[in-house]
This record gives structure tokens, C-alpha cells and sequence, in this order.
């Protein structure tokens, strides 16, 4: 299919303001320019029931979290959400917009997470975090009015990344008990060699920016060939959760992240794969100017629904 019509005019947009590329940036002036992209006016945020920050501990300090709970008793099934932005970019209120909704549409109570971004801190800093964190929901569910018994974790690009990694290492550990992974066009595999990667690294998520990305969080070669960053290269796919994937046309990620889900149904695990047509990365946050990103939250927010539902 051809890109779709609404994300086309994104990029033309894109294009006419004439900024720097974000990978001609420093980290620091990166973020800036990201937070203007990606943050929701201040006053025209979705409603959510209750929007609470705290900070939770972690292994380097506290942890940033966002907790956002839907209107109704409880207690919810809970979502930690873990954001995208190549690990060395975007924040809580990046995508806020993207908690407030899957809040309210799945009715569950949603946990963000800020974890330290790269490349101040460097892998494994952002893996040890998001654990934590999904360790601290467990522990502290009945806090937050969650069920502890009904706990998902899922993101976006780097944060599906560090969804299927967090899943992978609780079920080595034995805990926490994980239900579900929703998996938005995760980054699973460094290789980057995909017929995808080859085709559509100009929508948007461009061969420059990926290497920029890696670059910033790994400690060296050796990590790329780490399961915790490269999920691909794992051993063992057997007794995962059930996962739900979504991916875009236009996206270099587009084939490592169907091809995980192709692993992981090898493997017995349940797992369904989404792509949307004339989609590019990103689109799952631009839900605002993006019909398909309204579509893909909906149906990111009845999975979650349908998975938790004990």
C-alpha cells in the first residue's frame, strides 16, 4: 500500500519546518525538541479518574512513575507502560496521551515508568529499572488499587523492547508474575538486516537515528549480541505471556518485530500480530492527527482488556 495519506502529510510537515534531525543533536537538545513533538497541551489531555507522580525505589536511586487509575472500584488489572525513544529519549509526559487513553479504554490502572536514559546511563540501566519497577507494581499492587494476579507490561519501539526483555527475565526468575506483553513496534533485534530495515528507513525512523540510538545505550559491541538488548538472540521462548504486537508498514522495525512473534508462536506461546497498513513509526502516539493511531490504541486497549479479564 502507499503511505497513508495522514502520515504523508506528517513528513511533509516535518520536512517544511526545516529543523535539525534529532540525531545531529545532542541528547539533551534532542529530548527538548521531542518533548515539543509529543507532549499534549497543557489543558487538552484526555480525562483520566486520577493522575498521581510518586517515586518508587530502584537500584540507582528512585524511579519516576505515573500513575494513572480509571473511574470504578477496583481493583484493575494494571498495565506498567515502559516508553519508547531509543532509550535515550522521551519522558512521562511524552506520552501521556497514550497512558490516558489505554486507562480509560481498557479500564485498567496504567503505571509509567521513567526509567534513566542513555547515554548517561547505559545499558543495563534502563533493564534494571523497568524490573524494578514492574517488581515494585507487583509487590504494591493492592497501593495502586491493582490486582496483583492481573499485571501486563508493554511500550513502544525501545520500550517494546524492554517489555519483552522485563517478561523474559520474570519468567527466569520466577517473578513477577506477568499475564500479558503488548509489544508496539518493539525493537528486538540489532542486527538490523531486515528487508524493512533495507526499504524504510526514511519515514520517519531513519538508519541514522537507530545507529544514534545504539550507540548512545550500548557499553560496546559485545552488548548487541546481549539478549537484554538484542531479544532475538534468546535461547528460549517457551512460557512467555501471551503477546499482543503491533507493527507499521513504513517501519524498519516492522519485520524483527513480526518475526518475534513468529518466535514466540513457534514456541507455544499465543501471540498476535497487527500491521497497519500505510503506517510509519511513531504513528501509535499521533493518535491525535492519525486515524490508524486511534485504531491501533483501541485495539492495543481491548487486548489488554481480554487478557486481564479473570
Amino acid at each position: 500500500m502507499p503511505l497513508d495519506p495522514q502520515a504523508e502529510m506528517l513528513l511533509k510537515q516535518m520536512a517544511s519546518a526545516g529543523g535539525p534531525a534529532l540525531n545531529t543533536l545532542s541528547p539533551v537538545d534532542a529530548r527538548k525538541l521531542t518533548g515539543v513533538m509529543f507532549r499534549v497541551p497543557p489543558g487538552s489531555e484526555e480525562p483520566v479518574h486520577k493522575v498521581e507522580n510518586r517515586n518508587i525505589p530502584g537500584p540507582a536511586g528512585e524511579i519516576p512513575i505515573r500513575v494513572y487509575t480509571p473511574a470504578g472500584a477496583g481493583p484493575f488489572p494494571v498495565l506498567v507502560f515502559i516508553h519508547g525513544g531509543g532509550f535515550v529519549l522521551c519522558d512521562l509526559d511524552t506520552h501521556d496521551g497514550a497512558c490516558r487513553s489505554l486507562t480509560n479504554e481498557a479500564g485498567c490502572v496504567t503505571v509509567s515508568v521513567d526509567y534513566r536514559l542513555a547515554p548517561e546511563h547505559k545499558f543495563p540501566a534502563a533493564v534494571e529499572d523497568c524490573y524494578a519497577a514492574t517488581t515494585w507494581v507487583s509487590d504494591h499492587a493492592k497501593e495502586i488499587n491493582g490486582d496483583p494476579k492481573r499485571i501486563a507490561v508493554g511500550g513502544d519501539s525501545a520500550g517494546g523492547n524492554l517489555s519483552a526483555v522485563i517478561s523474559m527475565l520474570a519468567r527466569d526468575a520466577g517473578k513477577p508474575h506477568i499475564m500479558f506483553q503488548l509489544l508496539i513496534y518493539p525493537a528486538t533485534d540489532t542486527a538490523r538486516n531486515t528487508e524493512s530495515h533495507k526499504n524504510f528507513t526514511d519515514y520517519f525512523l531513519t538508519k541514522d537515528m537507530i545507529e544514534y540510538f545504539y550507540r548512545h545505550y550500548l557499553r560496546g559491541e559485545a552488548d548487541a549480541k546481549d539478549p537484554r538488548i538484542s531479544i532475538a538472540l534468546a535461547k528460549d521462548f517457551r512460557a512467555l505471556p501471551p503477546a499482543h504486537i503491533i507493527t507499521a508498514e513504513f517501519d524498519p522495525l516492522r519485520d524483527e518485530g513480526e518475526a518475534y512473534g513468529r518466535r514466540l508462536i513457534e514456541a507455544g506461546v499465543s501471540a498476535k500480530v497487527t500491521r497497519y497498513d500505510g503506517m510509519m513509526h511513531a504513528f501509535f502516539s499521533q493518535g491525535d492527527i492519525m486515524d490508524k493511531g486511534r485504531l491501533a490504541v483501541a485495539e492495543c486497549a481491548d487486548a489488554l482488556r481480554k487478557a486481564l479479564l479473570v
